[in-house]
């Protein structure tokens, strides 16, 4: 009987081969914590009052440079009837040590989150709910070009929920004010970039009346650190090519049996492209063409990939479990498979909602409104918990093998010595391999979560401590391809034929491994699991 590599390699080669999967995970991890720094970054930038004297909504205001803007003092930002005639600038990145920085193509994207320094008086008491117009500009400009040389990028009349609160109601105190998310960029194409913006005030329409003393705005701008971006580039270079290679040689070993590919093969292979997809360096292009929508085909090949994951561990588990005799196809597991669908398919929908508006309008954000923010907790929160419940329900089935395989287990001891070791060496195996699914599961929904609450601090205003480490991401994203890897070279088929003893082991091979409704020799074991739901 040839089965899978999984149950004829020896010992010792699959001694080597997990020892160099263990070794290259822990590669992985160290790459990550001694090599790359923190995902991304964030610069706190203090934004300069300039006056503009006669009201042009076309001009570009800027502090720094050739032709900067005339700075207003704190006195008179306390005059009111300037109110319409100041442009908070802020111009990125800022200077260090007296030197003149730049973006970095590598630095992939920007997000950028206001901080208001609002002063208490009794005569403009605010709101706990304020609702704050913002006329937002943003411009860009690269290495070579003049001092004055703003290019437009774009604009918006944006209006966002402040939310404000002071314990003690005295002269000079500050309010604690939440966070407001302002812009979001796909990709960071220039050099330096410009944020220009006006809080007008119209008393007859309320606009902005009941805001208060603005003393200053914060520009928090959070980009991924391009050091971090060339080590996680660098892995996928490597990743691509071998993942290509090994799934070329696992569907080469397949199309040479006689027979048409099983569903736990055709799986693998789903699983290995949507992996390829993920692998595929992509973000090498935006070092030299502009793309903004680089985030949202990222969101999408991440999801992609969740889909097929999950979908997989739930055939995996079904096919050592199966209690049905239609178990070689997906028909079988459409209640699963449906429920992972409608998940991912509900990101998608939530992700395009707000990335794919971003394309023509960066301002845009769907936490702005009280119904965007509870839509997108709502989210968030749910995605949560759907993942730890799809764990508990993967662990359950994963336990039900287990037990299935212990029942079948009984039946070892009135056997051929030969045999039993053989089967004995399979179950240590697979077991083994299940508890590594397991692992690999635990880390893939504990990294989605986080990631998840990671992007989703800036913009929800809470006080989270959560570092969202280069060595946890390196490591699940090597986890993913080290552990497809070894599903995909344990589970081709071998074409290695091992000895039978006797007359009473070829008994004992066909009672374990050629039901009668046996497709296809991908697995003894497989048959070994499943004899028993069928007794």
């Amino acid at each position: 009987m040839a089965g899978a590599i999984l149950e004829n390699l020896s010992g010792r080669k699959l001694l080597v081969l997990v020892s160099i999967l263990i070794i290259s995970q822990i590669i992985c991890f160290l790459i990550g914590g001694l090599i790359a720094p923190n995902p991304s970054s964030a610069d706190i930038a203090l934004a300069s009052k300039c006056f503009d004297a006669g009201n042009y909504t076309d001009k570009w205001f800027y502090p720094r440079g050739q032709g900067k803007c005339h700075l207003l003092t704190q006195d008179d930002m306390k005059q009111t009837h300037l109110a319409n005639q100041i442009v908070f600038a802020f111009q990125l990145p800022l200077p260090r040590d007296n030197l003149i920085l730049d973006y970095s193509r590598w630095q992939q994207n920007l997000i950028g989150v206001l901080q208001f320094d609002i002063e208490y008086h009794k005569e403009s008491e605010m709101a706990e709910k304020t609702t704050v117009t913002i006329d937002a500009k943003l411009a860009y400009r690269d290495k070579g070009d003049k001092d004055t040389d703003w290019k437009y990028y774009a604009s918006s009349r944006e209006q966002r929920t402040l939310e404000c609160t002071i314990k003690e109601k005295k002269e000079g105190y500050y309010y604690s004010c939440s966070i407001v998310p302002i812009f979001e960029l796909g990709s960071l194409h220039h050099d330096y970039y410009l944020l220009d913006l006006r809080l007008p005030v119209d008393d007859n329409t309320n606009m902005n009346s009941g805001l208060g003393q603005i003393v200053d705005i914060w520009l928090v701008a959070i980009n991924q650190n391009g050091g971090f971006t060339k080590v996680w580039l660098s892995l996928k270079t490597i990743f691509f090519p071998v993942i290509v290679g090994i799934m070329v040689w696992f569907w080469n070993r397949v199309h040479q049996l006689n027979r048409p590919p099983a569903l736990l093969e055709q799986m693998l292979l789903f699983l290995g492209c949507s992996l390829t997809v993920l692998n595929l360096p992509l973000e090498y292009l935006t070092l030299a063409f502009d793309m903004p929508y680089m985030s949202l085909i990222g969101d999408i090949r991440q999801g992609v990939f969740y889909a097929s994951l999950l979908s997989f561990w739930l055939v995996f588990a079904g096919e050592h479990l199966m209690e049905n005799e239609d178990h070689n196809t997906l028909r079988a597991y459409w209640k699963h498979l449906s429920a992972v669908v409608i998940g991912c398919i509900s990101l998608f929908v939530f992700d395009v909602c707000e990335r794919g508006v971003q394309l023509s309008n960066p301002f845009y954000s769907i936490w702005v409104t009280s119904v965007g923010t509870n839509l997108a907790l709502t989210f968030i929160i749910m995605a949560g918990i759907s993942a730890g419940i799809y764990f508990l329900f993967l662990s359950y089935m994963i336990w039900k093998v287990f037990n299935n395989i212990s029942t079948k287990r009984a039946s070892l001891p009135s056997m051929s010595g030969a045999r039993r070791l053989h089967y004995e060496g399979v179950i240590y195996r697979f077991k083994f391999l299940m508890l590594a699914t397991l692992l690999c599961a635990a880390m893939t929904v504990v990294g989605f979560i986080l990631g998840q609450v990671s992007e989703g601090r800036w913009k929800w205003d809470e006080d989270i401590e959560l570092e969202y480490t280069s060595a946890f991401f390196s490591g699940v994203y090597g986890m993913w391809n080290i552990y497809i890897f070894a599903l995909i070279v344990l589970y081709s088929p071998s074409h290695k034929q091992w000895p039978q003893d006797d007359q009473q082991s070829m008994n004992e091979e066909i009672e374990f491994s050629r039901l009668p409704t046996e497709p296809s020799e991908i697995s003894s074991l497989t048959s070994f699991a499943r004899k028993t739901a069928m007794d």
